[in-house]
């Protein structure tokens, strides 16, 4: 499914958006904001509802303790309370309905940026070799790798499938070749040998794993040398890997450091990415009584999230998405938190606001106790 969404939505976008602005990077940017714009109503309802969740959550919980203690010997009448009381405030569920529909296109946007054009696309194959006596016993099985949408022009992309026959089972000394087609059938050096320079977009092929157990030749045969597991990866260059964008060196860099030099665009990326997640978490508390433990949390997470991205393996076009998507997430977030409250959330934000800050029972109105921490023994 994620790849059907790429294929047949997402690349025609960004090859619409490419024909207007050719700029990889310019495109990247036009492609996420009409994601975001089209599922803009699906995030809207989450975020509208963990605003009102928080606002209700403290007298949702005191009356469902209400409710379980009064009606403990009759569960029928105890459901029918609930019921109410979730009908009256709404579900804390019900904002993780339109996060799960949006998911699939987020992730097949998120799997478009790491493939052709933005990065390499790699095919790899598990090989498992065997005796020459026992492979004989052992019914060939085909084996074909997923499909990747591989640019050979700035608006030209083919499915490409990688296909071994006889599957990833050999025997000593036995050799076989691996076929690169599209999904109709026709090879992809014929693709190649309809276009301009199309030797560029030739797979490098290599040995990633058990050296000594197989080889393999620039053709992308492969020959068995001794038992045992190995790895062999085909790999296509992408388009736009190496093309640079403001300040960004490639988009298909990956990697804080490399050969021990600090890639700052990279650095600089992760950076506005920190930053504008730790906007938006502040926003989405805008008008909410003050939650010192809360505040704590939006104050820390960012910084965790941020230093993880620094050594997570991720091309520059999907590190320039995610700091879009959250500019526009924290824009999002700043246009909802000013909207009207229905009037029974309203009274008690106002009630909550009136009151002083109280983290937990322990907390700092109970002599700066962490919750974990016992009680001072009087």
């Amino acid at each position: 499914m994620i790849g059907y969404i790429s294929d047949n939505l997402l690349l025609p976008i960004l090859d619409f958006f490419y024909g207007l602005v050719p700029s990889y990077g310019l495109a990247i940017i036009a492609l996420t904001v009409v994601i975001r714009l089209a599922l803009f109503p699906l995030s809207a309802g989450s975020i509208r509802n963990a605003r009102r969740m928080r606002i209700a959550q403290p007298v949702m919980q005191k009356r469902q303790a209400e409710i379980k203690a009064k009606f403990a010997s009759n569960p029928q009448k105890q459901q029918e309370e609930l019921g109410k009381l979730m009908k009256e405030f709404g579900s804390p569920l019900a904002g993780c309905l339109p996060l799960l529909v949006q998911m699939p296109i987020l992730f097949a946007l998120f799997a478009t940026l790491r493939g052709s054009p933005f990065a390499d696309v790699p095919y790899t194959f598990n090989l498992k070799v065997l005796p020459a006596d026992q492979i004989a016993a052992v019914e060939p099985k085909p084996f074909n790798t997923p499909s990747h949408s591989i640019f050979v022009t700035e608006t030209t992309h083919v499915p490409v499938i990688a296909s071994l026959e006889g599957g990833t089972k050999l025997g000593v000394g036995d050799s076989a070749s691996v076929n690169l087609h599209t999904k109709d059938g026709s090879s992809y050096a014929s693709v190649l040998g309809g276009i301009d320079h199309g030797d560029a977009f030739s797979p490098s092929w290599s040995v990633t794993k058990g050296e000594g157990v197989v080889s393999v030749d620039a053709n992308g045969t492969i020959t068995a040398l001794g038992t045992g597991d190995a790895t062999v990866e085909a790999k296509i260059p992408g388009l736009a890997a190496r093309s640079g964008f403001l300040f960004i060196k490639a988009l298909g860099q990956v990697g804080f450091m490399t050969d021990g030099q600090v890639n700052w665009d990279i650095a600089i990326l992760v950076g506005g990415f920190g930053a504008s997640l730790f906007a938006s978490q502040i926003l989405s508390g805008m008008g909410m009584p003050a939650n010192p433990q809360q505040s704590t949390a939006n104050k820390i997470t960012p910084v965790m999230i941020t230093g993880m991205f620094l050594f997570f393996p991720l091309p520059a076009g999907v590190l320039l998405y995610m700091v879009i998507a959250n500019v526009f997430q924290a824009l999002q977030t700043f246009l909802l938190t000013r909207e009207a409250l229905p009037d029974n959330l309203q009274r008690i934000l106002d009630q909550q606001m009136s009151q002083p800050a109280v983290a937990t029972a322990g907390g700092p109105a109970g002599g700066d106790r962490l919750p974990f921490e016992p009680k001072a023994k009087k």
